[in-house]
């Protein structure tokens, strides 16, 4: 016996969704195909509506029937054209489809020059945003076409070329009208509102938000009115609003939210209307300054909704007979359907308070934290449940905007997101992220993305399984939930807990996916950056960078960086190629980004940008592509040289980061010898020495280094000597915080004076300034060197050594004296062999300095010790060494040195031959 179908109820969340169970004996047996063109025509309706209007057409495509039914008038009673570019041409095409359009939602005030030839003369509704620049004349004709239109809302951006003219003209032209709302417009006067009055007896909504004037009296005239706003409007003369407003016979809402309303007003409103139920009064700074009269609950029965006050406690109170106040009544309106005006009070509640909330978040006023956390979030997430798609997206858009304090600096509010978290709010934007609607999907992806910066948000929204459908919304066709969708991925994968899951759910391919699309267009670079940007953060980790060269992602990258003009877009692609080409040892994407056609010379172009970030990036890739051999000499091929001895002499006042990476690219590139003498020639050593001058710990460290390469070539060491390096290499040696910048500027200036330089000097093969005096910066670098070394002395633990030369009392000394930073500096052989050279010098101090730096580049475990040893192995050190450990005259610190060294060479030895 079979099972009947019948209809269960599933819950998810707090929505009920239908779900069919089907009869045992309906399935169809596995050899048997579905046709799915004899589907019943319903069914294929019922699923063209749960799809966005491009999958629609696709899907349309698909037969001569499906096209035939992707044209019935059902599905084409609303239209959003917002994520579309909409003009003359497109609306032509979508024309047979309109004939019995109702609703639509457009973009810009091209959009709207283009509805006209939809001819959708049956529309009821329209819905426009981003119409700042939107003109009479364009509205005018909009009404004249549409005269059966019975809501028109323009906004939330401010009108201003729209003038009371066209406020008279929809009066005039579409008689049927019910509701009305524009922002923005400098002035309403009495004629245009008089208008209204006169040719729409069915007006019972007016919207007059963010206005500079409106006509008081003339408003009092519009007798069928039982909705009115004018929030954020100026100018208001409010003793005619209280003698003339209180008339209204209909009147039951009044929103007056951002306004300089006095509380004598508000009283005498609620004593002279005999209908009006709330006064809703956000961010009225004139009466949260009267907290006697906003604690007043005895209005008559009449309840005023501001910030001190509980408001969903006082809308419970409109609907005191029919709903308990101890419930959310925007979650909980099951008598409120049943009652018509009831519904119709909550629907504009919802949408009045929705935009307050709005504006509010945008304005980022202070002292509203107390309101945001005990009920600014809750009513938020209560209108991200609302019926209405507008009220809905302007939640998810405040959640976005009410957690951002900077945006220049990513930073947000920590209380205010966790509220939202706490509230069950991530579930809540996550299935807003679900919908096949796809405003709701751009704004839910973007309240997750700034939320997600919150280190708790973002575990929660990977917990929910967020990473996947943010990926799967940055695979949308529609640039504004791709935008969003990318900006999560940049703000999750910062996460290094997430970068694995976002590879995992195919996040990586599709972010390339998305640059390869959006570089090929105009008007992508907000997609690009994100992109970019997550491709960034995904490439610092090994292994997904790995992938990111898989799919295609350094080709994309180089082309980004190559053709863009945005600095953002030039600044995350020069970023993620320096993360690329940062895995040298473990991968080939050093060598991979390097031999991309064009990734050099686009680059080196990056490092002449104007925008600080994009060359601080640039110089970073270069920096790190400098590790690898043959990208080294095709970047001075490229005449990289020069590009960056230019990027490194203007930026002496510039932010560290660039700073640190100009010089960390001179100093990568430095490592060839030719280079070096190169630089010198191309004038580097001044901008070096500059910059070995900063304030900064990092800017220290790598000036230190590119002049320590440099100081090797005797040429070099003289023009530092020549430009005033000495004194600043002393610096550093002896001031600079960081151990790495000091031991550098040790090693820099003993070259400069291990003899090298005096053969030049004397040789007369370059010019020297008779304001030079060598001696004296010698005896100057000497000091600085010996008190270097000596800082890692210990007398008493170094006698104790000398004595007994215990293996514990050597490895103490090498604990105390190691730098851990300098285990990843790699010497040639040319370099080892200088410092065993300075082991015979006469001079101690280099004798100790040489000792030192062996020691430090020896030291087991150490990145390249196991390269050095070899070195010093091939040059038969082992002999000097003993005799600089055994010289009778030799500092004591340089004997131990040298004993700590051939010890370290005697212990890879023996692992060597253990292996």
């Amino acid at each position: 016996m079979s099972r009947r179908v019948r209809r269960k109820v599933v819950r998810r969340g707090k929505e009920k969704v239908g779900i069919p169970e089907i009869e045992e004996t309906t399935a169809l047996d596995v050899k048997d195909v579905l046709d799915w063109i004899k589907l019943p025509d319903d069914t294929v309706i019922q699923l063209f509506s749960c799809l966005n209007y491009r999958d629609r057409a696709s899907l349309s495509s698909t037969c001569r029937t499906w096209w035939n039914l992707g044209k019935s008038p059902c599905l084409w009673q609303e239209l959003d054209l917002r994520p579309h570019k909409f003009d003359s041409a497109a609306a032509s095409s979508l024309s047979p489809m309109c004939v019995n359009l109702q609703k639509l939602r457009f973009r810009g005030p091209e959009s709207a020059d283009a509805i006209i030839a939809l001819q959708a003369k049956n529309l009821r509704e329209i819905n426009g945003d981003y119409c700042r620049s939107m003109t009479d004349a364009t509205l005018c004709v909009l009404a004249a076409r549409h005269e059966a239109l019975e809501c028109i809302q323009i906004g939330p951006d401010f009108c201003e070329k729209i003038s009371s003219d066209a406020v008279k003209a929809i009066a005039i032209c579409c008689p049927r009208l019910r509701k009305l709302g524009i922002s923005g417009i400098q002035e309403v006067d009495a004629d245009a509102i008089n208008a209204l009055a006169k040719h729409c007896p069915n007006l019972t909504d007016i919207g007059f938000i963010d206005c500079r004037k409106v006509d008081e009296t003339s408003l009092g005239n519009v007798a069928s009115l039982r909705f009115l706003s004018v929030a954020g409007t100026t100018n208001i003369k409010w003793n005619l609003v209280a003698q003339h407003w209180g008339k209204l016979p209909h009147l039951i809402g009044l929103d007056v939210s951002r306004t300089d309303i006095s509380p004598n007003i508000v009283s005498r409103l609620f004593s002279s209307s005999i209908n009006l139920k709330v006064v809703c009064a956000l961010n009225c700074q004139a009466l949260e300054a009267d907290s006697t009269f906003i604690s007043n609950n005895n209005h008559r029965g009449k309840v005023l909704l501001a910030i001190s006050t509980d408001i969903l406690k006082g809308i419970g109170n409109l609907f005191v007979e029919t709903q308990r106040n101890d419930k959310n009544i925007f979650l909980h309106r099951e008598n409120s359907k049943k009652d018509k005006k009831l519904d119709e009070i909550l629907n504009w509640l919802e949408w009045v308070i929705s935009y307050s909330l709005l504006r509010i978040s945008e304005s980022n006023l202070p002292g509203l934290d107390k309101f945001w956390l005990d009920q600014g979030t809750s009513l938020l997430l209560s209108f991200m449940q609302s019926t209405r798609e507008e009220v809905q997206e302007r939640a998810a858009t405040a959640l976005a905007t009410f957690v951002v304090l900077d945006d220049e600096n990513t930073n947000i509010d920590t209380g205010r997101a966790e509220a939202v978290m706490r509230d069950e709010g991530i579930c809540l934007l996550l299935n807003l992220a679900r919908s096949w609607r796809e405003g709701l999907q751009s704004e839910a992806a973007k309240a997750i993305a700034n939320l997600a910066v919150n280190a708790k948000v973002a575990k929660a929204v990977a917990e929910e399984g967020g990473i996947s459908v943010i990926v799967k919304l940055a695979r949308s066709a529609n640039k504004l939930v791709a935008e969003e969708a990318a900006g999560g991925l940049w703000n999750l994968s910062v996460g290094e807990e997430y970068k694995g899951a976002i590879a995992e759910a195919g996040g990586i391919k599709a972010l390339v996916d998305l640059i390869s699309k959006w570089s090929r267009c105009t008007g992508g670079e907000g997609v690009l950056e994100r992109a970019a940007g997550a491709l960034a953060n995904l490439a610092a980790d090994d292994k997904c960078s790995i992938e990111v060269a898989s799919v295609g992602g350094i080709h994309a990258l180089v082309t980004l960086a190559r053709n863009s003009k945005a600095d953002g877009v030039q600044e995350q692609a020069a970023r993620a190629l320096a993360n690329l080409a940062a895995h040298g040892d473990s991968n080939g994407n050093n060598s991979a980004v390097g031999q991309e056609s064009g990734a050099l010379d686009a680059l080196l172009q990056l490092t002449r940008s104007p925008n600080d970030g994009v060359r601080q990036e640039a110089a970073g890739a270069l920096w790190n592509l400098s590790f690898d051999d043959r990208n080294r000499e095709a970047i001075a091929s490229a005449n990289g040289v020069e590009a960056l001895v230019a990027l490194a002499s203007s930026c002496s006042n510039s932010p560290h980061g660039l700073q640190e990476r100009a010089a960390g690219a001179l100093w990568g590139l430095s490592v060839s010898e030719a280079n070096s003498i190169a630089i010198g020639r191309e004038g580097g050593v001044p901008p070096l020495i500059a910059l070995a001058r900063s304030d900064a710990e990092d800017v220290h460290e790598t000036a230190a280094g590119a002049l320590w390469n440099l100081a090797f070539n005797p040429g070099n060491a003289l023009r530092i000597v020549e430009e005033g390096g000495v004194p600043a290499l002393v610096y550093l040696c002896s001031s600079s915080v960081s151990k790495m910048a000091r031991f550098m500027s040790a090693l820099a200036l003993a070259y400069m004076f291990d003899g090298r330089t005096d053969e030049i000097a004397l040789s007369g093969t370059q010019n020297i300034p008779k304001n030079v005096n060598l001696d004296g910066s010698r005896r100057m670098a000497m000091k600085n060197i010996e008190a270097f070394v000596m800082t890692f002395s210990d007398p008493q633990a170094f006698s104790a050594a000398a004595a007994s030369l215990a293996p514990a009392a050597l490895a103490q000394i090498t604990e105390s004296a190691r730098i851990q930073e300098a285990g990843h500096l790699r010497c040639s052989g040319s370099e080892i062999g200088r410092f065993v050279t300075m082991l015979r010098n006469p001079s101690l101090t280099l004798k100790s300095c040489a000792a030192f730096a062996l020691l430090q580049f020896t030291i087991p475990g150490s990145k390249n010790a196991m390269h050095h040893v070899s070195l010093l192995q091939n040059s038969g050190a082992s002999r000097v060494l003993r005799a600089a450990a055994a010289a009778a005259g030799a500092p004591l610190e340089a004997k131990i040195f040298a004993r700590i060294v051939l010890r370290n060479l005697e212990q890879h030895q023996t692992e060597s031959s253990s292996l």
